[in-house]
């Protein structure tokens, strides 16, 4: 059984920094591309940052230069730093296995302006 953890969500003033973690097991994660999408309340819910499973990138406009996406295939996580945020990222993060389409609960993320 796939399961997808995320954690490191929290409450944070704008212009701090956090990361969060997906914690994979149950599926061959090193083969895997993986991403983070989050859903703010009252809006749909968006792409944030892709990562292949060779380590290419993608990420939103809106996050480009702020957020990196990374990965630890020996400790089958996933990772998503987030610098100089914002009180528009305030969104609900969720982690997806784009292989397979697994979906985490999801990791709650507060900016205070």
């Amino acid at each position: 059984q796939v399961q997808l953890v995320e954690s490191g969500g929290g409450l944070v003033q704008a212009g701090g920094s956090l990361r969060l973690s997906c914690a994979a097991s149950g599926t061959v994660f090193r083969r895997n591309n993986m991403a983070w999408y989050r859903q703010a309340p009252g809006k749909q819910r968006e792409l944030v940052a892709a990562i292949t499973s060779g380590g290419s990138t993608h990420y939103a406009d809106s996050v480009k230069g702020r957020f990196t996406a990374s990965r630890d295939n020996a400790k089958n996580t996933l990772y998503l730093q987030m610098n100089s945020l914002k009180s528009e990222d305030t969104a609900v993060y969720y982690c997806r296995d784009l292989s397979y389409d697994y979906w985490g609960q999801g990791t709650q993320v507060t900016v205070s302006s």
